[in-house]
């Protein structure tokens, strides 16, 4: 396999294993109630429709790494700066459920539209300078870090069922 071979190989990994874990919040949203949403994963934790509204922050926001236009940038305050308890009133389920699903579907475009360099080159928020210095804080890097950023919280959403 040549070098490029190999990077196409990383690409597919990295991004498989992103949709293994949109498919296990996939999962969660068809099989746990409203009810079960709404209920803190933990006694003073966060709500399960909090964390829904913090993925989809975080993760439209890869958007903007990659040099793409984000669309639920307006959760960023609710979900990102500020604390589930902070007395926002969050959208409904049924609202999140779909920004869920368009948000995907335009990151897997998005993701599609790279190429193989193009996941290699800096993404948005790291200087060049600092990018010369540290090659590894690439468009990549940033679904890497994404990627175990949700694992963690699908791991407490478990706890809503």
């Amino acid at each position: 396999m040549s070098a490029t071979d190999y990077a196409k190989l990383a690409i597919e990994q990295v991004i498989a294993e992103w949709q293994k874990q949109n498919k296990r919040v996939d999962d969660m949203l068809s099989k746990f109630s409203a009810e079960q949403f709404h209920s803190e994963i933990a006694p003073g934790k966060n709500t399960g429709i909090y964390l829904l509204g913090h993925l989809i922050a975080v993760n439209d926001n890869i958007h903007t790494f990659l040099g793409f236009e984000r669309s639920y940038g307006h959760y960023e305050e609710m979900f990102v700066k500020n604390a589930d308890k902070s007395g926002f009133t969050f959208p409904p389920l049924e609202e999140l459920k779909i920004a869920w699903h368009k948000m995907n579907e335009a990151l897997a475009k998005n993701f599609s539209s790279l190429s193989t360099e193009d996941w290699f080159t800096k993404h948005t928020a790291v200087s060049q300078a600092d990018f010369e210095a540290n090659p590894q804080r690439n468009k990549l890097n940033i679904v890497i870090n994404r990627t175990n950023h949700q694992s963690y919280h699908v791991g407490q959403m478990v706890l809503l069922g």
